[in-house]
């Protein structure tokens, strides 16, 4: 061994010492016992982190069932129509709604294939291990996105139900679909490069690649069989009598108790008889008289041949193309106040590339408390592995004591997570409340995620403040909610970044 490797090389000496001080500290050997048997994340669980963090919000949205995006990488589709989904069952007073995300999944893959392939004609001049050809050619059609990328394929194909095209299992678990549609591709790829050095024109390339498109569709329609050009929804409003019925019947409570009820909430005002001979109110007894048949009674919203797009612009009450992406990057390559677009980041070719606007702390929490506050959910990004508890739901360095665990602090700020690539966004979700001191400042969030009921609480997961402002960086933002200063940015010309510049990660 020479001398050079000798220095790089670990000393068993150092090794001895290493093993003697691990073994002289009673701490290290308890920590050692737990985490051998429970795993790290259950070893590290702080209790009093946890009761900080109750699941009770002074601002929190009613939302449907729990959606489960199961073994893909879909999050990013999830949480775009989980807030979709919430405008549309506002806007027709309905009790749940899940679209369905198979559909944007297929015209996805479709469109990232598409685009991949556009991509290679691109770069025909680029060698196959330069940077820029490593980036576009490492995942051509995978399961990953952002919100613009749900925007341009709702602004292309529109929405469709879940009942008018449900999940398959290539939806639910993607990895063996997505392998193939990969590989199919990259041979693709080689072939429109062999075929340029070989001579053919820009036209004979691209007749070549709408040839191989039609492949594409075919893996995908066997994966997950064809979408619909129409379909019939059929949908049934709450029915509002039934609040009016809960407070008839409060209302007959509280006389039967002390007589003393003098209207009822239901809309009708009303005297009940006695105090303890009173029947029901008015607008109960006027139910009464109707004679009960078991039919449901409720209004009902029918559509016969609708197509997606026209789903989408006749139910949907929000424009997909008015809400802005917002990042909180505190990096110095990266100023505030300023519009950034990252190149070869689009699934749609002609939709164009990922944008956003990275703004302060401060603007970019604003937004999100004026948006929740005015009762809308928001779309989020963040590196949902850090200090995070997946079955208990919680998000948090509080209770996630790995420090006390390896008795060594982890002291990185989201600059660093970012430069270096330690916490970058990797998972879509959806914030639904927030819990406001008596200051009037954020001290948690409630989060709706897409791993289904089992995940978290009901579905649900809490966030500290504090991790917020650590490892969320990215909302989508409605633009009425935008201060004056970050609207106008939007009119500026961005600044491009290469596709390999830290920032974010496709969501999976």
């Amino acid at each position: 061994m020479t001398a050079n490797a000798s220095a790089r090389a670990i000393k068993p000496e150092l090794l001895r010492t290493y093993t003697e001080d691990f073994n002289k500290d009673r701490a290290n050997l308890i920590a050692a016992d737990a985490a051998v048997s429970a795993g790290v994340l259950k070893a590290a669980t702080d209790y009093r982190g946890v009761r900080a963090l109750p699941r009770d919000f002074s601002i929190e949205l009613k939302q449907g069932s729990i959606t489960n995006q199961e073994r893909s990488g879909r999050c990013w589709m999830f949480a775009s129509l989980n807030t979709l989904r919430y405008e549309l069952m506002h806007r027709w007073n309905l009790e749940d709604f899940e679209f369905s995300e198979t559909y944007l999944f297929f015209w996805d893959a479709m469109e990232k294939s598409n685009t991949y392939l556009e991509n290679v004609l691109r770069t025909l001049d680029e060698a196959t291990d330069s940077r820029l050809f490593e980036a576009i050619n490492e995942l051509p059609a995978d399961d990953g996105g952002w919100w613009q990328m749900f925007a341009a394929l709702v602004n292309k194909y529109g929405l469709v139900p879940k009942s008018a095209y449900p999940e398959s299992e290539n939806s639910r678990n993607s990895d063996d679909f997505k392998q193939y549609l990969n590989s199919k591709l990259r041979e693709f790829a080689a072939e429109l490069r062999r075929r340029s050095v070989a001579g053919a024109s820009e036209d004979e390339l691209r007749a070549l690649k709408d040839e191989y498109m039609g492949t594409v569709y075919r893996i995908c329609a066997v994966a997950l069989g064809e979408p619909p050009e129409k379909f019939d929804f059929f949908a049934r409003p709450k029915d509002d009598d039934e609040d009016k019925k809960g407070e008839a019947r409060k209302c007959k409570a509280e006389a039967d108790a002390d007589g003393k009820a003098e209207s009822c909430k239901c809309g009708e005002s009303c005297k009940c008889e006695g105090k303890s001979d009173a029947k029901a109110c008015k607008c109960d007894k006027d139910k009464s008289d109707k004679p009960k048949t078991g039919k449901d009674e409720r209004p009902q919203i029918r559509e016969i041949g609708i197509t997606p797009l026209e789903f989408y612009k006749k139910y949907v009450p929000v424009d997909v193309n008015d809400f802005v992406t917002l990042a909180n990057a505190p990096l110095k390559n990266r100023p505030f106040n300023q519009r950034y677009r990252i190149r070869f980041s689009a699934n749609v070719a002609e939709a164009g590339d990922m944008e956003f606007v990275n703004v302060p702390l401060d603007v970019f929490k604003k937004a999100a408390l004026d948006q929740l506050t005015a009762g809308h959910p928001i779309w989020f990004a963040c590196d949902c592995t850090q200090f995070a508890l997946r079955k208990d739901g919680f998000f948090d360095q509080s209770v996630v004591r790995v420090d006390q665990l390896f008795g060594t602090e982890f002291t990185g700020d989201k600059a660093h997570g970012l430069e270096y690539g330690d916490s970058p966004s990797n998972h879509a979700m959806t914030f639904t409340g927030v819990n406001l001191d008596e200051d009037g400042k954020p001290n948690r969030w409630k989060v709706e995620n897409s791993w289904g009921k089992d995940a978290g609480k009901d579905g649900y997961y809490v966030m500290s403040d504090a991790w917020f402002d650590r490892y969320v960086t990215e909302l989508i933002i409605r633009k009425e909610y935008l201060d004056d200063a970050t609207r106008a940015l939007l009119t500026t010309e961005p600044v491009e970044l290469d596709p390999w510049q830290p920032l974010t990660r496709r969501c999976r």
